[in-house]
């Protein structure tokens, strides 16, 4: 079991290395730039598992947590310079006091209930953001989007020329959220959150404290989740409603910690990495075949992945992993039967 233990363990810091060094190998912008989005999901997907995967709540909508901490970050550097290593953290605060109004009144929902109710909150989150165009002084953009604004070279501005020191923003992200992911999973908190969604009823009458443990994992995931809409927007530089606060979004999020394993660490980081260059690869090689192709494509992917693997890749891993180590168990029995024959 040691054994088995560390050789993850040198795994893992292989991949760890070899993604540190891939600037080197992958020079094209534009590769980097799909690299950076396919992180980028796996960070999202990672940040929506700690409510969804975990606590079992259908969040549909959580695309307004991304709008929440890209506008209100974008905002502030627009109108007053502040540098968004510092408006992140009002945005992200933002998504948290988003989260306590959401959640309060919506968990007392279940099932369908909740995911409708989310939808319409988030439906009507980007109505407004599309009929928005100035809140006094502060430019919000409207149905024509924001622009952020430039200010050339500027790590304060988190405005690079080159696609690289975004690749190690977000890996760095990616990493975070993966330790804050495993800690939140082996702590009380997470106990109590796998008892919410396995029988709701059962942990209430065990004395968990259902609505508390629900809208702490939402802030959680809401603070997180804005972090991610902060770095979209200084990566594209323009903010669209649809794009960023939008069903897409949000649907997003869920496909690639479904497709991956939700309530696992690394499921929701496989998913959101594999699916996402999937997708890539299919719009670059198919997009132009036929109009909306590669978004056919894309949708069978992912329904055939709930489908036939409903629990994600990472139980299909699991169940391998188990299978091998039956067949290790066997012949290690085997071995040890010829060698006390044989004395």
């Amino acid at each position: 079991m040691t054994g088995l233990i560390n050789k993850n363990r040198i795994i893992i810091a292989g991949l760890v290395i070899l993604m540190c060094l891939l600037p080197m190998v992958v020079t094209k912008p534009y590769y980097m730039h799909v690299i950076i989005m396919c992180i980028l999901w796996a960070y999202l997907a990672s940040c929506w598992n700690i409510i969804g995967g975990y606590a079992g709540q259908l969040s549909l909508g959580h695309g307004i947590y991304t709008a929440a901490g890209a506008y209100i970050t974008m905002i502030l550097f627009n109108t007053y310079g502040l540098s968004p290593w510092l408006g992140m953290f009002i945005g992200g605060g933002v998504a948290v006091l988003m989260s306590f109004i959401i959640g309060f009144p919506t968990f007392k929902l279940r099932g369908a209930y909740y995911a409708l109710a989310t939808v319409a909150i988030a439906e009507a989150i980007v109505v407004l953001i599309n009929n928005t165009g100035h809140v006094g002084q502060y430019v919000v953009g409207g149905a024509e989007g924001l622009i952020v604004k430039m200010v050339g070279n500027s790590p304060a501005a988190i405005q690079f020329n080159s696609k690289i020191p975004y690749y190690y923003i977000v890996l760095f992200m990616l990493f975070m959220i993966i330790f804050i992911s495993k800690w939140v999973k082996e702590s009380k908190l997470g106990y109590y959150l796998v008892a919410l969604r396995e029988d709701e009823d059962a942990a209430a009458a065990m004395g968990i404290n259902v609505r508390r443990n629900k809208l702490i994992a939402a802030a959680i995931s809401a603070f997180f989740t804005a972090l991610g809409g902060v770095f979209y927007a200084v990566l594209i530089r323009y903010l669209e409603p649809n794009a960023i606060a939008g069903a897409t979004m949000s649907n997003q999020m869920v496909f690639l910690t479904i497709v991956g394993g939700a309530g696992t660490v690394l499921g929701p980081v496989i998913g959101g990495i594999l699916l996402s260059l999937v997708s890539e690869v299919i719009r670059f090689y198919l997009g132009g075949q036929l109009m909306g192709l590669h978004l056919f494509i894309y949708g069978l992917i992912v329904m055939l992945m709930i489908i036939f693997q409903p629990k994600g890749i990472m139980d299909l891993v699991d169940r391998i992993k188990r299978k091998r180590g039956k067949q290790d168990q066997g012949e290690g029995g085997a071995s040890s039967a010829r060698d006390a024959s044989g004395a």
